[in-house]
Protein backbone atom coordinates (compact mmCIF):
# COMPACT_ATOMS: atom_id res chain seq x y z
CA UNK A 1 0.00 0.00 0.00
CA UNK A 2 1.76 3.31 -0.85
CA UNK A 3 1.80 5.97 2.08
CA UNK A 4 -0.48 8.36 0.14
CA UNK A 5 -3.42 4.98 0.14
CA UNK A 6 -2.24 5.01 3.94
CA UNK A 7 -3.24 8.54 4.61
CA UNK A 8 -5.89 8.92 3.25
CA UNK A 9 -7.36 5.53 4.62
CA UNK A 10 -6.31 6.72 8.00
CA UNK A 11 -8.24 9.62 8.06
CA UNK A 12 -11.26 7.64 6.76
CA UNK A 13 -11.14 6.05 10.12
CA UNK A 14 -11.13 8.87 12.25
CA UNK A 15 -13.95 10.89 13.39
CA UNK A 16 -12.84 14.09 11.44
CA UNK A 17 -10.53 13.01 8.49
CA UNK A 18 -9.75 15.21 6.43
CA UNK A 19 -10.43 18.63 8.11
CA UNK A 20 -8.33 17.50 10.46
CA UNK A 21 -5.42 16.97 8.43
CA UNK A 22 -2.67 17.11 11.08
CA UNK A 23 -4.91 14.57 13.59
CA UNK A 24 -5.17 16.97 16.36
CA UNK A 25 -7.88 13.87 17.61
CA UNK A 26 -5.37 12.23 18.39
CA UNK A 27 -5.16 14.27 21.52
CA UNK A 28 -8.55 12.93 22.46
CA UNK A 29 -8.38 9.74 24.41
CA UNK A 30 -10.78 6.97 23.30
CA UNK A 31 -13.58 7.81 25.36
CA UNK A 32 -13.94 11.51 24.62
CA UNK A 33 -14.35 10.38 21.11
CA UNK A 34 -16.95 8.02 21.69
CA UNK A 35 -18.96 10.91 23.40
CA UNK A 36 -17.93 13.12 20.24
CA UNK A 37 -19.67 10.45 17.59
CA UNK A 38 -22.40 10.34 19.95
CA UNK A 39 -22.36 13.94 19.21
CA UNK A 40 -22.15 13.48 15.38
CA UNK A 41 -24.48 10.76 15.36
CA UNK A 42 -27.33 13.03 16.85
CA UNK A 43 -26.20 15.90 14.78
CA UNK A 44 -26.29 14.12 11.22
CA UNK A 45 -29.64 12.51 11.84
CA UNK A 46 -31.54 14.93 14.28
CA UNK A 47 -30.33 18.43 13.89
CA UNK A 48 -29.27 18.42 9.89
CA UNK A 49 -32.30 18.00 7.96
CA UNK A 50 -33.76 20.96 10.13
CA UNK A 51 -31.33 23.54 9.52
CA UNK A 52 -32.20 24.85 6.24
CA UNK A 53 -35.59 25.71 6.80
CA UNK A 54 -35.31 26.80 10.61
CA UNK A 55 -32.42 29.23 9.40
CA UNK A 56 -34.72 30.72 6.44
CA UNK A 57 -37.39 31.22 9.11
CA UNK A 58 -35.54 32.72 11.75
CA UNK A 59 -36.56 29.90 14.33
CA UNK A 60 -34.70 27.99 16.43
CA UNK A 61 -35.44 24.44 15.98
CA UNK A 62 -37.19 24.22 20.03
CA UNK A 63 -36.73 20.64 19.56
CA UNK A 64 -33.33 19.76 19.52
CA UNK A 65 -32.51 21.66 22.85
CA UNK A 66 -33.55 18.50 25.31
CA UNK A 67 -31.85 15.69 23.16
CA UNK A 68 -28.72 17.72 22.68
CA UNK A 69 -28.72 18.66 26.90
CA UNK A 70 -29.58 14.96 27.32
CA UNK A 71 -26.50 13.99 25.46
CA UNK A 72 -24.63 14.99 28.83
CA UNK A 73 -22.05 16.61 26.76
CA UNK A 74 -20.54 19.36 29.16
CA UNK A 75 -19.44 16.84 32.09
CA UNK A 76 -19.91 13.44 30.61
CA UNK A 77 -20.27 10.76 33.35
CA UNK A 78 -18.02 8.17 31.01
CA UNK A 79 -15.48 11.17 31.41
CA UNK A 80 -13.81 10.76 34.89
CA UNK A 81 -11.39 13.96 34.90
CA UNK A 82 -13.11 17.18 34.23
CA UNK A 83 -12.49 20.65 33.81
CA UNK A 84 -9.47 22.23 32.48
CA UNK A 85 -7.76 18.66 31.71
CA UNK A 86 -10.51 18.17 29.21
CA UNK A 87 -10.08 21.52 27.54
CA UNK A 88 -8.65 19.34 24.00
CA UNK A 89 -12.39 17.52 24.72
CA UNK A 90 -14.37 20.27 24.91
CA UNK A 91 -13.21 22.73 22.24
CA UNK A 92 -13.63 20.03 19.64
CA UNK A 93 -17.77 19.65 21.13
CA UNK A 94 -17.86 23.54 20.20
CA UNK A 95 -15.72 22.42 16.85
CA UNK A 96 -18.73 20.00 16.09
CA UNK A 97 -21.30 21.50 17.07
CA UNK A 98 -19.88 24.57 14.73
CA UNK A 99 -19.15 22.28 11.91
CA UNK A 100 -22.94 21.66 11.40
CA UNK A 101 -24.29 24.77 12.58
CA UNK A 102 -23.07 28.42 14.17
CA UNK A 103 -26.18 28.58 15.78
CA UNK A 104 -26.12 25.38 17.50
CA UNK A 105 -22.59 25.98 18.87
CA UNK A 106 -23.55 29.70 19.85
CA UNK A 107 -26.65 28.41 21.64
CA UNK A 108 -24.91 25.45 23.31
CA UNK A 109 -21.70 27.55 24.29
CA UNK A 110 -24.18 30.05 25.78
CA UNK A 111 -24.66 27.94 28.58
CA UNK A 112 -21.24 25.86 28.25
CA UNK A 113 -18.70 28.68 27.98
CA UNK A 114 -19.99 32.05 28.67
CA UNK A 115 -22.99 31.10 31.79
CA UNK A 116 -20.84 28.61 32.95
CA UNK A 117 -17.84 30.91 33.13
CA UNK A 118 -19.49 33.72 34.55
CA UNK A 119 -20.40 31.26 37.49
CA UNK A 120 -16.85 30.09 37.86
CA UNK A 121 -15.01 33.36 37.80
CA UNK A 122 -17.44 35.53 38.97
CA UNK A 123 -19.27 33.27 42.29
CA UNK A 124 -18.15 33.01 45.71
CA UNK A 125 -17.13 29.51 46.50
CA UNK A 126 -20.50 29.00 48.38
CA UNK A 127 -22.69 30.27 45.22
CA UNK A 128 -20.56 27.85 43.31
CA UNK A 129 -21.63 25.03 44.93
CA UNK A 130 -25.18 25.56 44.92
CA UNK A 131 -25.22 27.03 41.19
CA UNK A 132 -22.44 25.28 39.20
CA UNK A 133 -24.35 21.46 39.13
CA UNK A 134 -27.08 23.19 37.80
CA UNK A 135 -25.64 25.01 35.51
CA UNK A 136 -23.98 21.29 34.05
CA UNK A 137 -26.74 19.85 34.06
CA UNK A 138 -29.03 22.67 32.59
CA UNK A 139 -31.71 22.94 35.59
CA UNK A 140 -30.37 26.53 35.97
CA UNK A 141 -30.15 27.87 32.41
CA UNK A 142 -28.24 31.40 32.44
CA UNK A 143 -26.83 34.03 29.79
CA UNK A 144 -24.08 36.46 29.33
CA UNK A 145 -25.89 39.83 29.42
CA UNK A 146 -22.76 42.66 28.74
CA UNK A 147 -23.50 44.22 24.91
CA UNK A 148 -26.04 47.21 25.26
CA UNK A 149 -27.45 49.22 22.63
CA UNK A 150 -25.30 52.01 22.71
CA UNK A 151 -21.61 50.13 23.83
CA UNK A 152 -19.71 46.68 22.05
CA UNK A 153 -16.13 47.72 21.70
CA UNK A 154 -16.16 50.52 24.50
CA UNK A 155 -17.82 48.85 26.78
CA UNK A 156 -15.38 48.56 29.57
CA UNK A 157 -15.57 52.52 29.81
CA UNK A 158 -19.27 52.79 27.91
CA UNK A 159 -21.76 50.57 30.33
CA UNK A 160 -24.41 52.38 31.35
CA UNK A 161 -26.45 49.95 32.88
CA UNK A 162 -27.31 51.28 36.93
CA UNK A 163 -27.11 49.54 39.75
CA UNK A 164 -27.78 50.63 43.38
CA UNK A 165 -28.90 49.63 46.54
CA UNK A 166 -32.46 50.51 47.50
CA UNK A 167 -32.56 53.31 50.11
CA UNK A 168 -35.06 52.30 51.80
CA UNK A 169 -34.21 48.43 52.49
CA UNK A 170 -31.60 47.63 54.96
CA UNK A 171 -28.82 46.82 51.94
CA UNK A 172 -29.53 43.56 50.89
CA UNK A 173 -31.58 44.35 47.64
CA UNK A 174 -29.99 46.23 44.25
CA UNK A 175 -32.24 48.12 41.67
CA UNK A 176 -31.00 47.91 38.51
CA UNK A 177 -32.06 50.07 35.44
CA UNK A 178 -30.62 50.35 31.61
CA UNK A 179 -30.70 47.93 28.68
CA UNK A 180 -28.90 44.98 27.17
CA UNK A 181 -28.39 44.20 23.44
CA UNK A 182 -27.99 41.06 21.21
CA UNK A 183 -28.53 38.95 23.71
CA UNK A 184 -28.48 35.21 22.61
CA UNK A 185 -30.72 32.70 23.83
CA UNK A 186 -32.67 34.95 26.50
CA UNK A 187 -36.01 34.06 25.80
CA UNK A 188 -35.28 30.42 27.02
CA UNK A 189 -32.78 31.27 29.84
CA UNK A 190 -33.82 31.17 34.16
CA UNK A 191 -31.51 33.84 35.19
CA UNK A 192 -29.86 36.88 32.89
CA UNK A 193 -26.57 37.09 34.12
CA UNK A 194 -26.30 41.05 34.31
CA UNK A 195 -23.58 43.70 34.58
CA UNK A 196 -24.48 47.14 35.96
CA UNK A 197 -22.15 49.80 37.32
CA UNK A 198 -22.83 50.52 41.17
CA UNK A 199 -23.72 54.13 41.00
CA UNK A 200 -21.61 54.11 44.35
CA UNK A 201 -18.10 53.34 43.77
CA UNK A 202 -18.52 53.33 39.88
CA UNK A 203 -17.44 49.79 39.67
CA UNK A 204 -18.92 47.28 37.63
CA UNK A 205 -21.25 44.58 39.56
CA UNK A 206 -22.83 41.15 38.03
CA UNK A 207 -26.51 40.15 38.88
CA UNK A 208 -28.16 36.99 38.07
CA UNK A 209 -31.44 38.65 37.45
CA UNK A 210 -34.78 36.49 37.44
CA UNK A 211 -35.79 36.56 33.40
CA UNK A 212 -39.51 36.85 34.42
CA UNK A 213 -39.08 39.87 37.36
CA UNK A 214 -40.95 42.74 37.32
CA UNK A 215 -39.45 45.25 35.37
CA UNK A 216 -37.63 42.93 32.53
CA UNK A 217 -38.77 43.22 29.11
CA UNK A 218 -37.42 41.33 26.12
CA UNK A 219 -37.86 42.21 22.47
CA UNK A 220 -36.02 39.33 19.82
CA UNK A 221 -34.63 41.60 17.21
CA UNK A 222 -35.55 40.95 13.96
CA UNK A 223 -34.23 40.96 10.54
CA UNK A 224 -30.93 39.64 10.88
CA UNK A 225 -29.22 38.22 7.72
CA UNK A 226 -26.63 36.26 10.12
CA UNK A 227 -27.27 33.23 12.62
CA UNK A 228 -31.00 33.45 11.50
CA UNK A 229 -31.67 30.67 14.10
CA UNK A 230 -30.25 31.70 16.98
CA UNK A 231 -32.45 34.09 18.88
CA UNK A 232 -31.12 37.37 20.13
CA UNK A 233 -32.97 39.48 22.65
CA UNK A 234 -33.14 43.56 23.30
CA UNK A 235 -33.36 43.74 26.80
CA UNK A 236 -34.73 46.47 29.07
CA UNK A 237 -34.85 46.67 32.82
CA UNK A 238 -37.10 49.23 34.42
CA UNK A 239 -36.17 49.64 38.47
CA UNK A 240 -35.67 45.87 38.67
CA UNK A 241 -34.95 44.72 42.51
CA UNK A 242 -32.17 41.88 42.77
CA UNK A 243 -31.23 40.36 46.13
CA UNK A 244 -27.43 40.63 46.88
CA UNK A 245 -27.82 36.79 47.53
CA UNK A 246 -27.93 36.38 43.31
CA UNK A 247 -24.82 39.43 43.07
CA UNK A 248 -21.72 37.40 41.95
CA UNK A 249 -19.58 38.00 44.57
CA UNK A 250 -16.41 37.99 42.89
CA UNK A 251 -17.10 40.50 40.12
CA UNK A 252 -16.05 43.74 41.83
CA UNK A 253 -15.03 45.54 38.90
CA UNK A 254 -14.65 45.63 35.06
CA UNK A 255 -11.13 43.64 35.71
CA UNK A 256 -13.10 40.44 36.84
CA UNK A 257 -15.07 40.64 34.10
CA UNK A 258 -12.09 40.84 31.47
CA UNK A 259 -11.40 37.71 33.42
CA UNK A 260 -14.06 36.09 32.12
CA UNK A 261 -13.69 37.56 28.60
CA UNK A 262 -10.43 35.82 28.12
CA UNK A 263 -11.09 32.72 29.00
CA UNK A 264 -14.09 32.79 26.66
CA UNK A 265 -12.65 34.25 23.40
CA UNK A 266 -11.36 30.67 23.16
CA UNK A 267 -14.53 29.14 22.61
CA UNK A 268 -15.04 31.33 19.59
CA UNK A 269 -12.26 30.99 18.25
CA UNK A 270 -13.29 27.25 18.18
CA UNK A 271 -16.27 28.49 16.61
CA UNK A 272 -14.87 29.94 13.92
CA UNK A 273 -12.70 26.83 13.27
CA UNK A 274 -15.61 24.68 13.38
CA UNK A 275 -17.64 26.91 10.65
CA UNK A 276 -14.76 26.62 8.30
CA UNK A 277 -14.99 22.75 8.57
CA UNK A 278 -18.04 22.93 8.06
CA UNK A 279 -17.58 25.15 4.79
CA UNK A 280 -15.16 23.18 3.38
CA UNK A 281 -16.82 20.06 3.61
CA UNK A 282 -19.89 20.86 2.23
CA UNK A 283 -17.67 22.50 -0.41
CA UNK A 284 -15.81 19.20 -1.40
CA UNK A 285 -18.50 17.36 -1.53
CA UNK A 286 -20.25 20.16 -4.07
CA UNK A 287 -16.85 19.66 -6.29
CA UNK A 288 -17.05 16.27 -6.29
CA UNK A 289 -20.41 15.33 -7.32
CA UNK A 290 -21.05 18.71 -9.69
CA UNK A 291 -20.52 18.73 -13.65
CA UNK A 292 -19.32 20.92 -15.93
CA UNK A 293 -17.60 20.64 -19.32
CA UNK A 294 -18.46 17.07 -19.00
CA UNK A 295 -16.38 16.21 -15.94
CA UNK A 296 -16.38 16.76 -12.21
CA UNK A 297 -15.90 20.48 -11.14
CA UNK A 298 -13.38 18.98 -8.64
CA UNK A 299 -10.48 17.81 -11.79
CA UNK A 300 -10.18 21.74 -12.42
CA UNK A 301 -6.79 23.19 -11.05
CA UNK A 302 -8.23 26.43 -9.87
CA UNK A 303 -10.92 24.67 -7.95
CA UNK A 304 -7.78 22.79 -6.59
CA UNK A 305 -6.29 25.98 -5.67
CA UNK A 306 -9.08 27.01 -4.12
CA UNK A 307 -9.65 23.42 -1.98
CA UNK A 308 -6.04 23.45 -0.82
CA UNK A 309 -6.15 27.22 0.48
CA UNK A 310 -9.17 26.44 2.68
CA UNK A 311 -7.43 23.67 3.50
CA UNK A 312 -4.32 25.55 4.52
CA UNK A 313 -6.35 28.50 6.91
CA UNK A 314 -8.88 25.12 8.37
CA UNK A 315 -5.48 23.05 9.57
CA UNK A 316 -3.59 26.57 10.74
CA UNK A 317 -6.74 27.79 12.37
CA UNK A 318 -7.07 24.34 14.15
CA UNK A 319 -3.69 23.84 15.10
CA UNK A 320 -3.61 27.39 16.66
CA UNK A 321 -6.87 27.03 19.07
CA UNK A 322 -5.53 22.99 20.05
CA UNK A 323 -2.11 24.64 21.42
CA UNK A 324 -4.19 27.58 22.96
CA UNK A 325 -6.22 25.22 24.82
CA UNK A 326 -3.29 23.37 25.71
CA UNK A 327 -1.51 26.34 27.55
CA UNK A 328 -5.04 27.07 29.24
CA UNK A 329 -5.36 23.54 30.72
CA UNK A 330 -1.90 24.47 32.39
CA UNK A 331 -3.54 27.46 34.08
CA UNK A 332 -1.94 29.92 31.36
CA UNK A 333 -4.58 32.82 30.64
CA UNK A 334 -3.26 35.55 28.93
CA UNK A 335 -5.77 38.17 27.22
CA UNK A 336 -3.40 38.66 23.57
CA UNK A 337 -3.32 34.25 23.78
CA UNK A 338 -6.84 34.64 23.77
CA UNK A 339 -7.08 37.58 21.23
CA UNK A 340 -4.46 36.67 19.00
CA UNK A 341 -6.60 33.13 18.18
CA UNK A 342 -9.71 34.67 17.87
CA UNK A 343 -8.38 37.42 15.46
CA UNK A 344 -6.02 35.38 13.20
CA UNK A 345 -9.06 31.64 12.69
CA UNK A 346 -12.00 34.45 12.10
CA UNK A 347 -9.70 35.94 9.36
CA UNK A 348 -8.88 32.68 8.06
CA UNK A 349 -12.57 31.80 8.29
CA UNK A 350 -14.06 34.90 6.59
CA UNK A 351 -11.64 33.56 3.05
CA UNK A 352 -12.35 30.31 3.53
CA UNK A 353 -16.14 30.69 3.83
CA UNK A 354 -15.98 33.12 0.86
CA UNK A 355 -13.65 30.48 -1.44
CA UNK A 356 -17.08 27.52 0.02
CA UNK A 357 -18.99 30.15 -2.20
CA UNK A 358 -17.14 30.49 -5.04
CA UNK A 359 -16.64 26.97 -5.48
CA UNK A 360 -20.26 26.53 -5.31
CA UNK A 361 -21.04 29.07 -8.18
CA UNK A 362 -24.96 30.56 -8.21
CA UNK A 363 -25.61 27.25 -5.67
CA UNK A 364 -23.91 28.73 -3.08
CA UNK A 365 -26.10 31.22 -2.41
CA UNK A 366 -29.12 28.46 -1.42
CA UNK A 367 -29.44 26.86 1.41
CA UNK A 368 -29.33 23.46 0.05
CA UNK A 369 -25.69 22.95 -0.21
CA UNK A 370 -25.07 24.44 3.36
CA UNK A 371 -22.50 26.34 2.03
CA UNK A 372 -24.61 29.44 1.92
CA UNK A 373 -25.44 29.11 5.69
CA UNK A 374 -21.96 29.14 6.68
CA UNK A 375 -21.14 31.95 4.35
CA UNK A 376 -23.79 34.19 6.46
CA UNK A 377 -23.15 33.35 9.70
CA UNK A 378 -19.44 33.35 9.70
CA UNK A 379 -20.00 37.58 9.18
CA UNK A 380 -21.56 37.49 13.07
CA UNK A 381 -18.42 35.22 14.42
CA UNK A 382 -16.27 37.83 12.97
CA UNK A 383 -17.64 40.59 15.25
CA UNK A 384 -18.85 38.79 18.43
CA UNK A 385 -16.52 38.19 21.51
CA UNK A 386 -14.38 41.08 20.75
CA UNK A 387 -13.77 42.18 16.73
CA UNK A 388 -10.80 42.49 14.50
CA UNK A 389 -9.48 45.76 15.55
CA UNK A 390 -10.43 45.27 19.38
CA UNK A 391 -8.52 41.92 19.74
CA UNK A 392 -5.60 43.34 17.44
CA UNK A 393 -5.25 46.15 19.56
CA UNK A 394 -4.84 43.88 22.75
CA UNK A 395 -2.18 41.91 20.82
CA UNK A 396 -0.26 44.92 19.68
CA UNK A 397 -0.38 46.12 23.44
CA UNK A 398 1.74 43.04 24.62
CA UNK A 399 4.00 43.39 21.65
CA UNK A 400 4.69 46.97 22.03
CA UNK A 401 4.23 47.77 26.01
CA UNK A 402 1.83 50.51 24.64
CA UNK A 403 -2.15 50.89 24.90
CA UNK A 404 -3.55 52.41 21.49
CA UNK A 405 -7.28 52.07 22.51
CA UNK A 406 -8.88 55.24 22.20
CA UNK A 407 -9.19 57.15 25.31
Amino acid sequence: MSLEIRVETAAAERLYGVCDYYDAESLLTEDERRVLGRLRDFLDREAKPLLADYWERGEFPAQLARPLIDLDLMEPAELTVHGPARGIYQGFRIFELARTDASLATWYTAQAGLFRTAIRVGASEEQQREWMPRVIDFSLKGVFSLTEPESGSDIAGGLSTTARRDPGGNGDTWILNGAKRWIGGASTADVLAVFARDVADGQVKAFLVDREAAGVTLEKIHRKTSLRMMQNAHITLDGVRVPESMRLHNVNSFKDVAAMLKAMRSDVAWIATGIQAGAFEAALRYVRERQQFGRPLGSFQLVQEKLARMLGNLTASLSLVVRLTEQQAHGVYRDQDSALAKMQSCLAMRETVALARELAGGNGITLESDVARFHADAEAVYSYEGTHEINALIVGRALTGESAFAR
